[in-house]
């Protein structure tokens, strides 16, 4: 039987750039490798050029996301 501890979700790899809870949804971005991933509830969504596009597209997506509901 697996532990909770290994269940739990460890950190993504790469630098801790942005975070932020938006409508009830965590939204993380990591600097990895000169890209920006970005991450929704511990999820990878994509990776993007700069912070800026990174950021854009996920309150872009969280705004879809809650829309859908």
């Amino acid at each position: 039987m697996k532990k909770f501890s290994q269940l739990k979700r460890k950190m993504p790899p790469g630098e801790h750039v942005f975070d932020k809870k938006i409508k009830g949804v965590s939204v993380m971005i990591h600097q990895n490798k000169g890209k920006f991933d970005v991450f929704i509830d511990n999820d990878k969504l994509d990776s993007y050029p700069n912070l800026a596009t990174a950021k854009k597209m996920a309150m872009q997506f969280v705004q879809q996301y809650k829309d859908a509901k």
